[in-house]
């Protein structure tokens, strides 16, 4: 009877109108944020952050109130009040948020570390577009225990750098009916015009997630988040406020005690600094010298199964700071649902202009210092600026290396962009060199249709023809629907030493087809079903097929459904053609024979309520696998003390049969994290990888001694998995001080 009722309404569902609708009828999102405007209050009275609103001046502020639901209930009334109320001074704006409970026994604190997880308790976030462009941000959250959250965000949201970190503070309380956060931002924190009277966007989030409820004051539709800009309220006649100059030197101070195997303990001991200056209101100038990034946390390991590249994210300050702006080419969104259930290395990105892994970075990952690096972007008028260079020091085999990129987009319409940009690698006392250039542009027409493309060349002094690299890509997402389609050519010669390009010579034609059902017959239990096809084609320069990935062929083979807790399953087959047309190293002594290859891969996978303290995931897969079988079996689970102590754990096997060989592959990872504080912290990561037959441990303890100085303490360590013995380990001291005004 179930399936029956499923069945009717999804038929229902397809024929409907996909708008959310209201007592009064269909909300109109445009028209609503037009109607949510907070006139700013000046106050002239010292606003103490305290977490009491207890100051005169906040009977008199501005009040953003009357929330509306996203999730579960779209364009209903929030379920319980949310005030937020606004006031500024020459020097700072203050938030004052009450947020009422009726239930506050059952509010939900699981993190206090820095950069929290904020779906997985109670928080409230704010957004601010302070250039009124409708494009870019930042963004600010906290919960009831007063951890902070911060994010830079760019072209509403195709890129959200949640490693900034500005300057604020904030203080929570408790109370009998509502918990109250204050929050002041110093307007040197912030880029904005430097005129008389501002007008910035401004929106406001309050997740309660004992409801997995969010609620937003200016209404947004379910498949937008917060960084929807465009549809955010306006903050009013903020007078007499200038940004900062925003000067800052941030030295440091680094000590190392390392071994390497059984060999001399060596001691070692450096220096540098990052200097920031705000060349205008929109333009920020930045310098390192000596840069260090030991306070870094280790990457994840990966086992590698394919013939390409793994893909590593960035992790250090310097380059995730603004790294919106060197983006190119728009973003290929392969997220299909909370576990994506697809294969490894499925992550869309056949090409990415500028990695800045490749620089102070060897392909296993091992550090290259570099000497220095300078820095401008940001934005004047209508046209957004990024400009790099680093030199990289020589070491070992290695010459000194110059890296430079240099990016220029121009807004155009409501909220499309064209731009082009420049990456350059010149090998000192060397004749080699690798220059590419290229264009893209990224158009969006209303609220739902992106159509993005994008062209490059590279040039080398071997330069041939075929060194031609593009893309092409509608996307059309609604209520209900979420279609995509693009087409790639990556010629054989296209060769990008600053970008991630895993395969050369090839065409790819992709599709995507998704449909979004929300079951009114069992809506208290699930909120979404989220079948949908997806085929990629990617065929070599002779136009023979390489590659065909199915994620599913119809809505019965890729059935991802959410519950209303937050928990989900999904259900799945990912069926792949592939031509080798040479053999390649799968595992040490086992290699896989030239051929064309035909296999499936059937799965399950789901993750528990991640709100609870303890939760887990689970992932199961099973199918051939070239000449043969594979088995992978994926375990998780987190448990939370309480919001200062979790830990948590992930463990893959994959189990590999083939006439060439028999193996199996175990990959481990623990986290433990212990907060003292909003700004004191204790995180260690241990991992196994039995394809590099090695544990590691990164260990890092951290004490936030003034806004945005730290001191870190870090122990590494890395030791064969077989004989136990040592393969390095060092102890890391680091101490940073802020100088700003």
């Amino acid at each position: 009877m179930l399936f029956i009722l499923l069945a009717l309404d999804i038929v229902s569902n397809i024929f409907a109108d996909p708008r959310p609708s209201t007592a009064s009828g269909a909300l109109d999102f445009e028209t609503a944020r037009l109607e949510r405007r907070l006139k700013a209050v000046r106050t002239t009275a010292k606003i103490s952050i305290d977490g009491l609103l207890n100051e005169a001046d906040w009977e008199r502020a501005a009040v953003a109130t009357d929330f509306v639901q996203s999730e579960p209930a779209e364009g209903q009334p929030a379920s319980e009040q949310t005030e937020v109320r606004v006031l500024y001074d020459k020097d700072n704006l203050y938030f004052g948020v009450l947020a009422h409970d009726s239930d506050l026994e059952h509010v939900i604190v699981n993190d206090l570390k820095k950069d929290f997880d904020r779906n997985a308790g109670d928080s409230i976030e704010i957004v601010l577009d302070t250039f009124h462009d409708h494009r870019n941000g930042y963004q600010f959250a906290t919960n009831p225990a007063g951890a902070k959250w911060d994010a830079q965000m760019t072209n509403e949201g195709r890129e959200v750098n949640t490693d900034w970190d500005g300057v604020w503070y904030v203080k929570t309380r408790i109370v009998e009916s509502s918990w109250i956060a204050e929050i002041t931002v110093p307007f040197k924190t912030l880029k904005f015009r430097n005129i008389d009277v501002q007008t910035w966007g401004i929106n406001f989030q309050r997740n309660l997630r004992r409801k997995n409820e969010d609620s937003y004051w200016a209404p947004i539709e379910r498949i937008y988040a917060l960084n929807r800009v465009s549809l955010a309220g306006t903050l009013e006649d903020l007078e007499g406020v200038k940004p900062g100059a925003n000067v800052r030197l941030k030295p440091y101070l680094v000590s190392s005690l390392g071994q390497v195997g059984t060999g001399e303990k060596d001691y070692s001991g450096d220096f540098g600094f990052d200097a920031k200056y705000g060349l205008t209101s929109g333009l920020t100038w930045d310098f390192t010298y000596n840069t260090d990034f030991s306070q870094v946390e280790a990457d994840e390991q990966q086992i590698n199964l394919t013939r390409f590249n793994l893909f590593f994210p960035e992790k250090r300050d310097f380059f995730l700071e603004n790294s919106g702006i060197f983006r190119f080419g728009g973003v290929e969104d392969r997220t299909t649902a909370p576990g994506a259930g697809g294969r490894q290395n499925a992550s869309g990105n056949d090409m990415i202009f500028f990695f800045s892994r490749r620089v102070g970075l060897s392909d296993d990952g091992s550090v290259i210092p570099i000497l220095a690096g300078t820095r401008l972007t940001g934005r004047t008028g209508a046209y957004e600026i990024g400009l790099l260079n680093i030199q990289q020091r020589e070491q070992g085999l290695s010459n000194a290396t110059n890296f430079t990129v240099g990016r220029f987009r121009r807004n155009i319409f409501g909220n499309s962009d064209v731009g082009v940009m420049l990456a350059n690698r010149e090998v000192q006392d060397s004749a080699h060199f690798n220059r590419v250039v290229g264009a893209d542009a990224n158009l969006r027409f209303g609220q739902n249709l992106n159509v993005s493309s994008y062209i490059a060349k590279a040039i080398t002094p071997s330069s041939a023809a075929r060194d031609l690299a593009g893309r092409v890509s509608v996307n059309y997402k609604d209520q209900f629907w979420d279609l995509r389609s693009s087409y790639t050519e990556i010629q054989d010669n296209f060769v990008d030493e600053m970008g991630f390009v895993p395969r050369r010579g090839i065409r790819k034609y992709a599709g995507y087809f998704g449909m979004t059902f929300r079951p009114k017959s069992v809506r208290r239990i699930i909120r979404q079903i989220f079948p949908h096809i997806q085929i990629d084609y990617i065929l070599n320069r002779d136009e023979n097929l390489d590659t065909r990935y199915l994620d599913t062929r119809y809505i019965d083979y890729h059935f991802p459904i959410t519950f209303q807790n937050g928990s989900f399953i999904e259900l799945g087959v990912n069926p792949t053609l592939e031509r080798l047309v040479k053999r390649f190293r799968i595992q040490r002594d086992v290699f896989v024979p030239s051929g064309v290859y035909k296999f499936d891969e059937y799965f399950v996978m789901g993750r528990s309520d991640n709100s609870r303290r303890i939760f887990g995931n689970i992932r199961w897969a099973v199918g051939r696998f070239y000449t043969g079988y594979k088995h992978t079996y994926g375990l998780g689970g987190t448990f939370r003390l309480n919001h200062k102590f979790s830990t948590s754990f992930s463990y893959t096997q994959n189990n590999i049969n083939l006439p060439q060989g028999h193996f199996k592959t175990d990959l481990l990872t623990t986290r433990v994290n212990y907060s003292f504080s909003t700004f004191m912290f204790l995180n260690a990561l241990i991992q196994y990888n039995s394809d590099a037959r090695q544990w590691s441990s990164n260990i890092r303890f951290n004490i936030i001694h003034r806004p945005l100085s730290d001191l870190f303490i870090v122990y590494n360590e890395r030791r064969d998995s077989i004989s136990g013995g040592l393969v390095d380990r060092a102890l890391i001291g680091k101490f940073t001080y802020m100088i700003s005004r």
